[in-house]
């Protein structure tokens, strides 16, 4: 077994399981955010120019649903691995299932092989390969991301002081990795995509995911001890087991059922009408089960006050992703259909500028985190809630840059890039803001036995924000002149909303603080 302390590690002094960790998120990473710079467009193009000539409403609806899924299904997939087969062999399985998705997608001459009336070249068939290859990376992913971060955090299992140190060390090399992935990820497919084939560019993620793959099969011998599947060793746990196995079996199997029925056209997919209907689910089930937790939970008085502090700012954190997210749809787009991408005769790829907000993460991390250490050494440093609110201000004024682009939009001229560029650093500053304290405030804030469900639910949020992006997107892209004449009043709204709920929540960020207790 490795050194829990990495005492001894070679990478960066840190145990040697982290390095094989590291380069698998960064691939993952890659097909992820490779996928994400392209999934839009694609679906917007029109068949002539080798796309799926989806309109904006249909397209964004499709994101946001494919988004929240990546992030809904990390909640099953953790339960797998937690209950039946491991984290590691979870993270293995996750990556092949992902790999088979981008290979789905990315074999030449899928789409345009056949004509139809309805999609001018793109056959039912075409759509539905096209569906089913988003169906394999949303349940690949959910099976690898949340369990790589669990074994990461397995490498370092002291409770000292230096431990905890040590593992917020492991998880700051860490998460460069996940931004490595996603600077590299749009460059390399978006090139290949819009200057090749789009196919070429799903390719290249699907590549990436098999590199990710192999380099953690050859260094698994680096996470010997760490991962392993559950061992149940008395009767009642091993007939307990069973039958966790077999429901797990008899829900794959339905779900299997289901996707080929959408594959073989027997059941029509309407994703603008499933993204109506999963925003209602999913806020839904979150009112009913804080309800629960209220009510039949057994908290105490002080433990219910914290508990409605992570509910409300599960609220201001799906605001916040709702916002952020349209990174890869609304701004997406605009970036292609509105802004001056020519430099020296060349077109910049739309899908490079995906880039923009890991380049900007890696550039700030580092300044943010230092400054926050900076404050507190003064007493400074403003509380969670502030930060918050912070974040939620940041984004509106990122948007508040995007009135003014799409005034030029809407005028019949191009914008320049800078437009853009502006918008994204200050989303990424709102990210840094908000993002580390939203997950670090939900695990000091929830009950000891909701710890689990409490994260369940923060990625909850984050889904639900992702799908909101998406549909959003579909109405703020300018895809025809009524929706361009009104796209800078539409931003205005987002700043407005933004601004206001951080404004709000600035306000009541004292009752909230007095409520938390001895959580800062």
């Amino acid at each position: 077994m490795a050194n829990s302390t990495g005492t001894g590690g070679t990478f960066f002094g840190h145990p040697k399981g982290l390095a094989t960790l590291f380069f698998t998120e960064m691939w993952e990473r890659f097909s992820y955010y490779g996928m994400r710079a392209l999934l839009i467009l694609f679906m917007t193009t029109a068949a002539i120019e080798g796309g799926l000539g989806f309109d904006d409403l249909t397209a964004g609806a499709i994101y946001g649903l494919y988004t929240m899924g990546v992030y809904l299904l990390a909640l099953p997939g953790g339960w797998l691995a937690d209950h039946i087969i491991g984290l590691k062999k979870s993270v293995w399985y996750g990556g092949i299932v992902i790999a088979i998705g981008h290979f789905t997608m990315g074999i030449p001459g899928i789409v345009g092989l056949f004509s139809s009336a309805e999609h001018a070249g793109v056959t039912a068939l075409d759509t539905y390969s096209f569906f089913l290859g988003l169906v394999f990376i949303v349940v690949g992913t959910g099976m690898l991301k949340p369990n790589v971060s669990s074994i990461v955090g397995e490498l370092y299992g002291g409770d000292k002081d230096e431990d905890s140190a040590k593992r917020d060390a492991g998880f700051s090399i860490f998460y460069m990795g996940i931004n490595v992935g996603a600077l590299l990820a749009p460059i390399i497919t978006s090139f290949l995509a819009e200057n090749i084939d789009w196919h070429l560019g799903f390719g290249a993620a699907g590549l990436g995911m098999v590199l990710g793959l192999i380099q953690y099969k050859l260094t698994d011998k680096n996470l010997e001890g760490y991962g392993d599947a559950p061992v149940y060793k008395t009767p009642e746990e091993q007939v307990k087991a069973k039958k966790t196995a077999n429901i797990a079996k008899i829900v794959g199997a339905v779900s299997v059922f289901i996707v080929a029925l959408f594959f073989f056209g027997v059941i029509r997919i309407d994703a603008q009408g499933i993204a109506n209907i999963s925003k209602y689910i999913i806020a839904v089930t979150a009112l009913l089960y804080f309800g629960y937790v209220f009510l039949f939970g057994g908290l105490t008085r002080e433990e219910k006050g914290k508990v409605g502090v992570i509910g409300l700012l599960l609220i201001f954190s799906a605001l916040f992703w709702s916002g952020f997210e349209q990174a890869g749809s609304t701004l997406n787009l605009f970036a292609e259909r509105f802004t001056d991408r020519t430099v020296f005769g060349w077109e910049i790829p739309a899908g490079m500028f995906q880039s923009i907000n890991s380049f900007f993460i890696i550039m700030f991390a580092p300044v943010f985190g230092a400054m926050w250490v900076w404050l507190a050494k003064r007493n400074l440093e403003p509380s969670s809630p502030l930060k918050f609110a912070f974040g939620l201000i940041l984004l509106g004024m990122g948007f508040l840059v995007m009135y003014f682009a799409a005034k030029i939009a809407a005028s019949g001229d191009l914008a320049a890039p800078t437009w853009l560029i502006m918008t994204y650093m200050l989303h990424t500053f709102g990210e840094l803001s908000l993002s580390p304290v939203g997950l670090s405030l939900v695990t000091k804030l929830s009950p000891h036995r909701y710890v689990g469900q409490m994260m369940g639910m923060w990625f909850l949020a984050v889904a639900l924000g992702n799908l909101f992006a998406g549909l959003i997107a579909g109405h703020l892209s300018g895809g025809t002149e009524e929706a361009l004449a009104q796209m800078p009043s539409q931003y205005m709204l987002i700043v407005y909303t933004t601004v206001g709920a951080g404004v709000l929540l600035l306000l009541i960020s004292k009752p909230v603080r007095k409520l938390m207790g001895n959580v800062h």
